[in-house]
Protein backbone atom coordinates (compact mmCIF):
# COMPACT_ATOMS: atom_id res chain seq x y z
CA UNK A 1 0.00 0.00 0.00
CA UNK A 2 1.55 3.09 -1.22
CA UNK A 3 0.53 6.16 0.23
CA UNK A 4 0.68 10.34 -1.27
CA UNK A 5 3.35 11.95 -0.22
CA UNK A 6 1.46 14.53 1.23
CA UNK A 7 -0.39 12.48 3.47
CA UNK A 8 3.03 10.34 4.44
CA UNK A 9 4.37 13.49 5.55
CA UNK A 10 1.97 14.57 7.51
CA UNK A 11 1.48 11.57 9.64
CA UNK A 12 4.21 11.81 11.99
CA UNK A 13 2.26 15.26 12.88
CA UNK A 14 -1.30 13.86 12.79
CA UNK A 15 0.08 11.27 15.49
CA UNK A 16 1.40 14.16 17.93
CA UNK A 17 -1.35 15.99 17.58
CA UNK A 18 -3.50 12.89 18.52
CA UNK A 19 -1.19 12.45 21.26
CA UNK A 20 -1.52 16.31 22.57
CA UNK A 21 -5.49 15.87 22.19
CA UNK A 22 -5.41 12.47 23.98
CA UNK A 23 -3.75 13.64 26.44
CA UNK A 24 -5.30 17.18 26.97
CA UNK A 25 -8.76 15.61 27.11
CA UNK A 26 -7.56 13.55 30.29
CA UNK A 27 -7.13 16.77 32.28
CA UNK A 28 -10.28 17.55 31.09
CA UNK A 29 -12.39 14.11 31.55
CA UNK A 30 -11.73 13.25 34.82
CA UNK A 31 -12.68 9.89 35.61
CA UNK A 32 -10.62 7.19 37.56
CA UNK A 33 -9.52 4.54 35.03
CA UNK A 34 -10.21 6.56 31.82
CA UNK A 35 -8.65 9.50 31.89
CA UNK A 36 -4.95 7.08 33.27
CA UNK A 37 -5.90 5.23 30.27
CA UNK A 38 -6.65 7.77 28.05
CA UNK A 39 -3.17 9.75 28.98
CA UNK A 40 -1.22 6.75 28.64
CA UNK A 41 -2.53 6.32 25.12
CA UNK A 42 -1.74 10.02 23.95
CA UNK A 43 1.86 9.80 25.68
CA UNK A 44 2.72 6.51 23.20
CA UNK A 45 0.79 8.31 20.52
CA UNK A 46 2.97 11.59 20.95
CA UNK A 47 6.34 9.67 21.57
CA UNK A 48 5.56 7.20 18.04
CA UNK A 49 5.12 10.55 15.77
CA UNK A 50 8.36 12.60 17.67
CA UNK A 51 10.14 9.00 17.20
CA UNK A 52 8.93 8.98 13.58
CA UNK A 53 10.04 12.66 12.49
CA UNK A 54 13.39 11.92 14.39
CA UNK A 55 14.20 8.81 12.47
CA UNK A 56 12.86 10.50 8.85
CA UNK A 57 15.07 13.50 9.69
CA UNK A 58 18.11 11.59 10.67
CA UNK A 59 17.50 9.30 7.21
CA UNK A 60 17.51 11.93 4.86
CA UNK A 61 20.21 13.75 6.71
CA UNK A 62 22.27 10.57 6.00
CA UNK A 63 21.40 10.27 2.39
CA UNK A 64 22.31 13.87 1.49
CA UNK A 65 25.65 13.01 2.99
CA UNK A 66 26.56 9.56 1.35
CA UNK A 67 24.54 9.97 -1.45
CA UNK A 68 22.99 7.03 -3.37
CA UNK A 69 25.55 4.41 -1.58
CA UNK A 70 23.41 4.81 1.29
CA UNK A 71 21.04 2.81 0.05
CA UNK A 72 23.57 -0.33 -1.71
CA UNK A 73 23.08 -3.42 0.00
CA UNK A 74 25.97 -4.72 -1.56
Amino acid sequence: MRLSRSVYESLPYAYMLLGVGAFAASFIWRSEDWSDLVAGFGLIVLVTGLVLVLKRRDYRIQKRRYGAAFDDDD
